[in-house]
């Protein structure tokens, strides 16, 4: 079994899929979609722009899901009806690249909801300041204790493998619960470049927000995607715009969903999109796990090749 799986904000860099753009049609029309849609020019903010800009929350998240989809679109091309994607899965805005690419929401919803939901992340980080930290080696039971002692909000905001979790919520708590998970044991504790508390309380009301913009979009029933809210795949497509709402607010529990995919049978995971983040997180999940890339020509011929072998 494989799956297709789409990474996150972080994952992003100037250039971004301009390889696959300039050689594949399949890609070309992605990124036209999208940008007639929401009314961006993309190849511009893939290609040209610079490293600061493209970090903004409000246009990472629409380059890396419109690079996303593309790249999963030349990858399902080249396979040529050989063989078929069993599951999918993306790491918080790489959820709505793996609705497109299974046929659970339209290119230009998930283009409508990405660009909004953008927004509504970069505005909460102004109206509700907030950061996020990286804890390294410390388990997750552990980490939930020390939070639960922090006065403020405070919360793990991203389960992305052993050893290897994210904390989001108030500056001071944060900067708290950093000091308090160093002195039980953590090997590192690394503040990250972001513009707000994302997948904490403080994302309450983008939440809500986001509830209006999933109400007016078609779900359809599609391939099975898990759930970063529950790590379970679903299939009913009524379920997701109340989880596509919590996932705002809630942990991306992407470890148990590799591990869930897993004990399913999925054998080989393809990464769409841009770098390598989520191959990396597949190897300290499951050793034995085949990570797979396409973000140009070379991963995506090496990809394909493989499959077919």
């Amino acid at each position: 079994m494989i799956a297709a799986v789409f990474p996150g904000q972080g994952s992003q860099k100037p250039g971004m899929g301009k390889e696959l753009y300039d050689l594949r049609a399949e890609a070309r029309a992605v990124f036209a979609t999208v940008g007639a849609v929401t009314g961006q020019n993309l190849e511009a903010l893939c290609f040209e722009t610079d490293e600061d800009t493209l970090r903004q929350t409000q246009n990472a998240q629409i380059a890396l899901f419109t690079v996303g989809v593309a790249a999963y679109r030349v990858f399902a091309a080249h396979l040529e009806g050989a063989m078929s994607i069993d599951a999918f899965a993306g790491h918080s805005i790489g959820e709505y690249a793996a609705l497109v690419a299974s046929g659970t929401l339209s290119l230009e919803d998930g283009a409508r909801l990405v660009q909004r939901r953008g927004q509504l992340m970069a505005d909460a980080g102004l109206a509700h300041p907030g950061t996020m930290a990286a804890v390294l080696g410390l388990d997750r039971e552990e980490l939930e204790k020390v939070c639960a002692e922090v006065d403020g909000i405070v919360v793990i905001a991203n389960d992305n493998c052993p050893g290897q979790l994210v904390i989001s919520g108030e500056v001071a708590a944060v900067g708290k619960a950093g000091e308090l998970a160093s002195a039980r044991g953590a090997k590192r504790v690394l503040p990250l470049n972001v513009s707000g508390a994302f997948h904490s309380p403080l994302m309450e009301e983008s939440s809500k927000a986001m509830a209006s913009a999933l109400s007016e979009v078609k779900f359809t029933a599609g391939g099975r995607v898990f759930s970063n809210v529950t790590s379970q795949p679903v299939v009913q497509a009524e379920r997701w715009p109340a989880l596509l709402e919590e996932q705002l607010r809630s942990s991306v529990r992407w470890t148990e969903s590799v591990e869930n995919m897993r004990n399913e049978g999925v054998r080989v995971f393809i990464e769409c999109g841009v770098g390598d983040v989520l191959s990396g997180l597949l190897k300290r999940i499951d050793r034995e796990a085949k990570s797979l890339k396409v973000n140009d020509l070379d991963s995506l011929e090496a990809a394909v090749a493989a499959i077919r072998a």
